[in-house]
């Protein structure tokens, strides 16, 4: 392990053992690929991969401490991740009214989302061919005016490809809708290495789910093609830019059916790392992180714009708003299962 995630865990632990909150650093190693994670918010707190030349470094942007993390970093977004309008939604016929985090809309879970709580440690083995760590939580009835109760889990394990990431959540009383994220700032080059413009992206999405000013989607489902969300070939990010005034945070309709399929691939071209993104969801948020502004990150590093890019697996924003999109609701007896794969690989 590195010097810098050696003082990183230990400053966690430091915080954690003054504030008496059942924190804890979890590693799971495989070959030259290890991850650090933590029970706040089922958090993904550090990822060493090597490059073309077979150095390490740490791809996942964070903090110091615990306290100062923000905005989801490397967390397990829900009850609902994503933006639901007017933080409002009717289902079978009752109206629900949420907590609103962003104006007048609910964004992400709530203001005390799955990001924001402890989650219980299940399972953990740091052993074997696939070692592998699970998380619960469990959301009572009336959770950020969510209905029903809804017990939750994370499974992290490497694998011989990379990190298998399994999501699940169960209704036990009342239809309730699900839309669990995994909403890590992944920079290839290293954490500290400056933004992600040069890097080469491809997005297996044909369409994108345009939005409003507010960022809720209008409804409508728009190709892709001649615009500057077009990544079906591999496109340099900085490629487009200048045409997307705040940065990419737009929601792809990926290609494929319902199976695990591929929803993007980042190269980056001065380290080499690649990463596959697989998944069994029908969108994924690509997102370059504009608003960073002198976050003070792991090391004492300065992040600043687009210092990482978020590929956000998920159902559509919004859809319990929107009968077009595919549903997120989740009834008593079924199961809810998000699957994903980050595929690590080099290339000159």
């Amino acid at each position: 392990m590195s010097k810098t995630c050696m003082l990183f865990c230990f400053t966690i632990v430091l915080f954690c053992s003054k504030t008496n909150a059942h924190f804890g650093i979890y590693e799971l190693k495989r070959g030259d690929i290890s991850v650090n994670l933590t029970n706040k918010g089922a958090t993904i707190i550090s990822l060493f991969v090597p490059d073309k030349n077979g150095k390490l470094a740490d791809v996942v942007l964070g903090f110091d401490s615990i306290e100062h993390y923000m905005r989801y970093f490397g967390a397990i977004v829900g009850r609902v991740a994503n933006r639901i309008d007017g933080a409002q939604f009717t289902l079978n016929g009752t109206h629900y009214k949420l907590a609103c985090n962003e104006g007048r809309n609910t964004v992400h879970g709530g203001p005390k989302g799955f990001s924001d709580v402890v989650w219980k440690v299940k399972n953990y083995n740091n052993k074997g061919d696939s070692p592998c760590i699970t998380f619960t939580y469990h959301s009572c009835d009336g959770d950020q005016g969510f209905p029903g109760d809804l017990d939750v889990s994370v499974t992290y394990t490497l694998v011989e490809q990379g990190l298998s990431v399994t999501m699940e959540a169960e209704a036990l009383n009342k239809p309730t809708p699900v839309n669990l994220v995994q909403h890590t700032y992944w920079n290839l080059g290293g954490h500290n290495s400056g933004d992600i413009l040069s890097n080469e992206v491809q997005i297996f999405g044909s369409n994108i789910t345009p939005i409003k000013s507010d960022k809720i989607p209008t409804g409508e489902i728009t190709c892709v093609q001649g615009t500057p969300y077009d990544f079906l070939k591999p496109t340099i990010i900085a490629a487009n830019f200048a045409d997307i005034p705040s940065g990419y945070d737009i929601n792809y309709v990926l290609d494929g059916g319902d199976g695990l399929k591929t929803a993007a691939i980042v190269h980056e071209m001065r380290s080499g790392r690649v990463m596959e993104v697989l998944t069994n969801q029908p969108g994924m948020q690509f997102f370059t992180a504009d608003f960073i502004k002198d976050f003070v990150g792991k090391g004492g590093f300065v992040y600043q714009p687009n210092a990482g890019l978020c590929l956000e697996t998920q159902g559509f924003p919004d859809a319990v708003n929107h009968p077009n999109f595919p549903s997120q609701i989740v009834f008593p007896g079924n199961k809810y299962v998000h699957r994903m794969l980050y595929k690590f690989s080099t290339k000159c």
